[in-house]
């Protein structure tokens, strides 16, 4: 098995603690039972998504923002179909296909081909995902910029009290990065399992919620899979359960869908 990533061991199960959930009966067939992520827009802010491979299924449009000293704010941003210069991206999106196969998913690149990019761009992405009135938007990366915590934290509250869920990954490395300790957030780090929706809450920060992430079979670059470990992956299974959960009861905020995964996770008493 692979060194796991930071965070990921408040999920073992030696350390779960059990929480008070919402006292819904059998909530995880309620928020998630019979639905496919119909009518749900989901933004995948990342490398850029291959809407041709095989388990993403296409796309219905995205965003490319890259860098250019020249233009005013530093970066241009072009609309339309772009490629994925990396694989990470289409791995997350792929991840969010296989749980809400009826999601509508956008590509949102911030990333550049060595798979680094600048806060202002992960701003801009988010900034676009909530303007653009995505229900979920999947963040796979995060900054370690202190000049972006400002920034990064006033983006991430208007996509709170927009109605815009930002599921974003822990860093793989211990450290603050920024927007996954937000509390606005839905933050996840990486636990081991085969199950696409297990689920676990951890009530200490800086991350909320464990899901599967440890040597997982993701779909990669040129049509291609690898396997692969990491809180980027655990995050896109968080994403899809939204997606699932948003499709079926389109009406719960952002504050009320965290209340329902901390209600379906394993270690919630209201199971």
């Amino acid at each position: 098995m692979s060194l796991t990533p930071a965070w990921s061991g408040a999920f073992d199960r030696s350390a779960l603690e059990e929480v008070v959930g919402l006292p819904l009966e059998d909530v995880r067939e309620w928020a998630f039972g019979g639905s496919t992520g119909a009518g749900v827009d989901v933004a995948v802010v990342d490398s850029g998504v291959d809407a041709d491979h095989p388990r993403v299924g296409g796309l219905s449009g995205g965003v490319a923002f890259e860098l250019d000293p020249l233009a005013e704010l530093g970066y241009v941003e072009r609309e339309g179909p772009h490629e994925d210069l990396v694989g990470h991206g289409t791995a997350c999106a792929a991840i969010i296909r296989s749980i809400a196969p009826d999601a509508v998913l956008y590509s949102v690149r911030v990333l550049g081909a060595n798979l680094k990019g600048r806060g202002a761009l992960l701003h801009a992405g988010v900034e676009w995902a909530v303007e653009h009135g995505m229900h979920v938007a999947n963040l796979s990366l995060s900054s370690k910029s202190d000049a972006m915590f400002g920034p990064l934290h006033e983006v991430a509250d208007q996509a709170y009290f927009s109605g815009t869920v930002l599921v974003c990954a822990a860093n793989n490395l211990p450290g603050p990065t920024y927007p996954s300790q937000y509390a606005s957030v839905v933050s996840v780090a990486a636990r081991p399992g085969d199950e696409e929706l297990a689920l676990a809450y951890n009530a200490h920060p800086p991350v909320e919620f464990g899901a599967r992430g440890i040597d997982v079979d993701v779909a990669w670059a040129d049509g291609g899979s690898i396997t692969a470990t990491g809180n980027s992956f655990a995050a896109p299974h968080v994403s899809g359960m939204v997606a699932l959960m948003r499709s079926k009861h389109p009406w719960l905020t952002p504050f009320q869908v965290k209340a329902v995964l901390q209600a379906a996770s394993v270690n919630s008493l209201a199971r």
